[in-house]
């Protein structure tokens, strides 16, 4: 018996059973030590499950496995009393950890960082409220004032983010976090070939301590048989991350760029329990970029003043919404003061704007001058997701986009267009809509 921790602080006396499970991996053989705290509730309830790694061990972090070394099974997500059954668990267990090993053998160079992990680890499972932890990394310098951006993900997205974020020249440090089983996926390997003075390719989530901002760019690939079922898998993905990250990086920015983006960043705001201020996502962002620059450039309109916005919910659903009701032209002949001039030239713009598609490095630029705005406190405007329960008279808490004041500490104010019948009522149907999805989600 010893005292486990739960999330919210509580603690309680539970059955504690330590072992190895023997696997196979590559023609050898290992014993991967884990430990398993069973319920007061067992065998109605599956046991909650981590690794116990030595100190020259590594947590390969995966989709089954988090930092913080929880194991994460279908088996126990399915959990489901007489069938399931802890032999049943193990031998699952066994099988996963053969065709993905959970640990591996740290050089004696990084065998004193894991060391603070497993601290970390051992004050969780053994009863110390993970609260009082110091986030600590290693014997490093602390990066504290250096504006480093993690970006969370390797595949195109991801390394369009860190290019970008790169090129834009607005950080000391970035940091690509490799998430992926394989190694040889994706561009991480190019870029260990061709490096960058100021982009590191880790996967080891402590290489992401005291970031600024943290861009989250992953999502699942798994086979999927309904929508439900993929934005549940991209929650188990994110379960095994967001944790880690917050653990880390405490006083970051979190800006979500994984889809479906509404949903995925209400997600990270559970998961991670930061202020909602500082929990954003992309949102519409670069289509309504895009938007203010076909209006003046291309159409050759003006604003006097005010600005045209897409809100609302990334894809079909996004509402076009104007701070204002008077426009000007380039053309004295035309007036565009009324609503309905407004629609024609939101019209014409939208027609312009389907021909867009949104290519990762599209959406890794519209992410470098987000992040532009957030480390240089710009404070500038821009069309991202963020709460808005209490806006529009929406009264559940969503995420949808919203002209937001952006800079060092996140959203710091939200610029609420016209409060007009049509716009207010076709985000009341998207907010319904994403509340009614976030219900379903097993978080």
């Amino acid at each position: 018996m010893n005292v486990y921790t739960f999330k919210d602080g509580s603690q309680k006396d539970l059955l504690n059973i330590s072992g190895t499970v023997p696997v196979k991996f590559q023609g050898n053989s290992y014993n991967i030590p884990i430990c398993l705290w069973i319920l007061d509730s067992h065998p109605f309830t599956p046991p909650i499950c981590f690794l116990k790694p030595t100190a020259n061990m590594g947590i390969s972090v995966g989709k089954h496995v988090d930092a913080r070394g929880r194991i994460y099974l279908p088996y126990l997500q399915n959990w489901s009393h007489p069938q399931s059954m802890i032999i049943g668990l193990l031998k699952e267990m066994a099988t996963t950890f053969e065709v993905e090993l959970p640990l591996y053998s740290l050089s004696s160079s990084d065998a004193a960082r894991q060391l603070e992990l497993l601290s970390y680890i051992s004050k969780i499972t053994e009863g110390e409220n993970n609260k009082q932890v110091k986030s600590k990394v290693d014997g490093k310098k602390n990066d504290g004032g250096c504006n480093k951006v993690t970006v969370i993900g390797a595949g195109d997205l991801g390394l369009a983010c860190a290019l970008s974020i790169s090129a834009k020249g607005v950080t000391d440090k970035v940091v690509v976090l490799n998430c992926s089983e394989d190694l040889m996926k994706g561009g991480t390997m190019d870029l260990e070939i061709f490096p960058l003075p100021n982009v590191e390719i880790s996967r080891d989530f402590s290489a992401s301590a005291d970031s600024k901002v943290v861009v989250l760019t992953m999502n699942s690939l798994g086979n999927t048989q309904s929508y439900l079922d993929l934005v549940q898998s991209n929650v188990e993905l994110f379960r095994g991350i967001i944790p880690s990250i917050a653990h880390y990086s405490q006083h970051s920015i979190l800006l979500v760029a994984s889809q479906p983006v509404e949903i995925m960043t209400y997600v990270t705001w559970k998961m991670s329990r930061f202020p909602k201020s500082r929990v954003i996502g992309i949102g519409c962002n670069l289509d309504s970029a895009r938007f203010q620059h076909i209006i003046t450039n291309l159409l050759k309109a003006q604003t006097k003043g005010k600005d045209v916005w897409l809100i609302g919910e990334q894809g079909e659903n996004k509402v076009t919404a104007w701070s204002a009701s008077s426009l000007t032209t380039s053309q004295p002949s035309e007036d565009l003061t009324n609503r309905n001039a407004q629609q024609l030239l939101t019209d014409r713009a939208m027609e312009v704007l389907k021909g867009k598609g949104q290519k990762s490095w599209s959406v890794g630029l519209s992410i470098a001058d987000l992040t532009d705005s957030i480390l240089n406190n710009k404070r500038k405007v821009h069309s991202i997701s963020t709460m808005v329960k209490g806006y529009y008279n929406i009264n559940c808490e969503v995420f949808l986009s919203m002209p937001c004041v952006l800079g060092i500490n996140g959203v710091t104010e939200i610029s609420k267009p016209l409060d007009e019948d049509t716009v207010a009522q076709k985000l009341q149907a998207s907010a319904a809509s994403l509340h009614d999805l976030q219900q379903q989600l097993k978080l």
